[in-house]
């Protein structure tokens, strides 16, 4: 066993002890377990939700586009900071009617604002959906890591299957609480190795960022530029608004903000968390770097660049450390997902049909499907083929379909009925379904139409076919029953 592969494990090891460590003294019913028992400071809110963002695909992810795409891999730098700046009006008034209404999940808020249950089942339906491509990437990323930095000593198939029975465990017994605790080490560790590869590397091989950007310029003209058509810039500015509105609309991402003591948490982290973000360039650093030093990835293997490069530079203990940060990645936002997940199906899945359950049966519950979300997205993890951006992006397709009915839900006056609102998701899905499947874009819909537009990222038609939609049946509805009531 060599020293990296020593260094990984013992980092697994820490985690999952800090997990159970953080819920002594705690009574892990499912409010404990799933949102903390909402007492959770300014520092824990920000690297837990901080723990949800800086994923594996922060981790490689970023890395491989800056390494296969170039310029459009700045999306990502753009996006998450003007989501907190979202935040700084959102997420309040979100966690204030979420503690006065004593809600748990996200579809509890959809729930009580459209006075539906069965609304709520859908929310919870398409968040689920959304979720496990997204515990995917969490377990590819972490097999990539296990199996790289272990120098092919463990297998990609198996380094994923010991990272969902790891992740499975974790999530069973700490619940949120491991999360917050072991996110606070990964935020260190991440700003430590990211911060210190993408510096060194660039100085290391090319004497310094200008020079580097030179040779990449040289070997590959126009790759640091936005392409004609494609993913132009229209493609880019689109794409980053898309995931703006997606961006809270994750269920673990909404729930978090239910943790909070007060309001006051999330205008603080919205003036840090744009700055916490700027190490996203030092992951992109890597990427451009690793352009002409390990050539020839591509396909999803453009996921491996910052792994080869960095074996290709340093001794395997501190590829130890490098695959101990990027494990780290991986098992806090995959655990809060699977929680999340497992929350949904239990909660808002389950107990509309079973009223009569209690809550201790349904944090039982919760808590039992965590193994099956884990085993059918690793089946997926095993079957997939795509990288990690692509799959992330997809997701927030999907869960940016819940945008229009809760921005409308917190207008005092809000003309959007629980009709309107569940046909517009609806809508909105089957629009995402098609184009995912179909492999369409607004050039192959619309042929006819000037390049900038074309290049417009395909999830706005189902925003709009969604936004239609509910607008269309809310006024029906609302005419029936002003009907119903004259008669």
């Amino acid at each position: 066993m060599n020293s990296a592969l020593i260094i990984i494990l013992l980092f697994l090891v820490a985690a999952i002890f800090l997990g159970i460590r953080s819920t002594k003294g705690k009574d892990m019913n499912l409010e404990q377990w799933t949102v903390g028992g909402r007492g959770f400071g300014a520092v824990l809110v920000f690297v837990l939700m901080a723990g949800e963002i800086y994923t594996t695909f922060s981790f490689l992810g970023g890395s491989g586009w800056a390494y296969g795409k170039g310029a459009p891999a700045l999306y990502v730098l753009i996006y998450i900071s003007l989501s907190y700046v979202l935040s700084y009006w959102l997420l309040p008034v979100i966690w204030k009617y979420a503690r006065d209404h004593k809600l748990v999940s996200q579809p509890d808020f959809f729930v009580s604002k459209y006075k539906s249950p069965y609304l709520g089942v859908l929310v919870a339906a398409v968040g689920v959906i959304a979720v496990i491509p997204v515990i995917v990437v969490q377990l590819k990323g972490l097999g990539i890591i296990v199996s790289q930095a272990s120098y092919g000593a463990i297998s990609m198939p198996a380094a994923i299957w010991m990272g969902a029975i790891s992740l499975t465990l974790y999530v069973m017994i700490s619940g949120i609480h491991g999360s917050a605790w072991t996110a606070v080490i990964k935020d260190i560790m991440m700003l430590a190795v990211i911060g210190f590869l993408g510096i060194y590397l660039p100085f290391h091989y090319y004497g310094g960022y200008g020079p580097m950007f030179e040779a990449v310029n040289t070997a590959k003209p126009g790759f640091l530029k936005f392409p004609e058509q494609g993913l132009s810039v229209s493609w880019f500015i689109s794409t980053v608004i898309l995931l703006v509105l997606g961006f809270y609309m994750w269920p673990q991402v909404f729930s978090s903000s239910y943790t909070a003591k007060n309001a006051k948490v999330f205008r603080k982290n919205a003036i840090i968390s744009p700055l916490y973000t700027l190490m996203l360039l030092f992951v992109f650093f890597v990427g451009f770097a690793a352009i002409l030093k390990v050539p020839g990835l591509s396909g999803g293997d453009v996921d491996l660049a910052l792994l080869r490069i960095s074996i290709q530079t340093f001794d395997p203990w501190f590829i130890g450390i490098i695959g101990g940060a990027g494990l780290l990645t991986a098992l806090v936002p995959g655990s809060m997902l699977l929680m999340s997940a497992s929350t949904l199906l239990a909660k808002n899945i389950y107990k509309p049909f079973a009223p009569q359950a209690s809550e201790g049966r349904i944090a039982r519950l919760a808590k039992s499907f965590v193994p099956v979300v884990a085993l059918i997205s690793v089946y997926f993890t095993l079957n997939g083929g795509t990288t990690l951006s692509t799959i992330i992006l997809m997701g927030y397709s999907l869960m940016t379909q819940l945008f229009p009915s809760l921005l409308f839900s917190l207008k005092k006056n809000n003309f959007v009925t629980k009709q309107g609102a569940a046909w517009g998701i609806v809508a909105g899905i089957i629009v995402v379904a098609y184009i995912t499947i179909s492999g369409s874009t607004i050039g192959t819909l619309f042929p006819s139409l000037p390049q900038q537009m074309k290049d417009i990222n395909v999830g706005f038609i189902a925003l709009l076919v969604n936004f239609i939609v509910m607008w269309a049946v809310s006024m029906l509805t609302k005419q029936n029953e002003a009907g119903t009531k004259v008669c």
